[in-house]
């Protein structure tokens, strides 16, 4: 019993962490709104949020992460494609890739404080229900990041994914794919074995980041879809440590 006890307590201490310290970022969102919404103000301060929520899991939860494959990131800005089984890779992807555009859904504009943050910082916010407009607008603004300097990120998947279930994308990547011409950087998780939407608290443990080797443009959509589900799925089943 109290080996189960110990972890739900450390999960709520870190779920009570989580609340305040995302709280001392309302007076950081007054400060940026009198200064104008400077971007490079708001990345600073995503960061600083996001490694704050980090060093929480990591002091109170017991949990870390530990990165594979770096050397695969591409020095062009390109297309990071990643496995969605938990909350944590949206924050962490913040400090794993500096200056990233995460393609996201607009339903986070409905949480506190983080919504503003979405609004105003180099997010790609697309509504699924509008179909293709959703499509067209995700490729727009992904070309534009990309021309900036920022790689882009997009979980194929669209939402969080049990880690029972393989890995299935939904419709749309195949065409960012074809329409940015740029390499695909694969990036498989085990998030969800520690931090997942059917585990009922956060556990201890190390969860796995593996950068693997970028898929070149040039391919057909469905031969790309393919491939880049294969790659996560293997990967993602080679990193199934038991968690606690």
């Amino acid at each position: 019993m109290k080996n189960l006890i110990v972890p739900r307590v450390r999960s709520t201490l870190f779920d009570l962490w989580l609340a305040v310290w995302t709280g001392l970022f309302v007076p950081v969102l007054a400060v940026l709104w009198l200064c104008g919404s400077p971007e490079r103000g708001i990345r600073l301060a995503s960061r600083i949020w996001a490694r704050g929520i980090l060093a929480g899991l990591r002091l109170l939860v017991g949990l870390t992460y530990a990165e594979q494959g770096r050397h695969f990131i591409p020095d062009e800005p390109c297309l990071i494609i990643a496995n969605h089984q938990s909350t944590w890779e949206t924050v962490a992807f913040l400090i794993l890739i500096p200056d990233v555009a995460i393609v996201a859904k607009r339903e986070l504009l409905t949480i506190p404080v983080v919504s503003w943050f979405l609004r105003k910082s180099p997010m790609i916010l697309i509504d699924r229900e509008s179909g293709s407009k959703a499509i067209r607008k995700m490729v727009e603004e992904s070309q534009a990041a990309l021309g900036q300097g920022r790689s882009v990120l997009i979980f194929p998947e669209g939402t969080r994914k049990p880690v029972s279930e393989p890995i299935a994308f939904k419709r749309g990547v195949e065409l960012l794919y074809a329409k940015l011409g740029r390499p695909v950087l694969p990036v498989a998780l085990n998030s969800g074995l520690f931090w997942g939407p059917d585990r009922p608290y956060k556990r201890i443990g190390t969860i796995s980041v593996s950068y693997l080797r970028p898929i070149e443009p040039g391919l057909s959509g469905p031969e790309f879809t393919r491939m880049a589900e294969q790659l996560l799925e293997a990967e993602r089943r080679s990193s199934w440590p038991r968690a606690a």
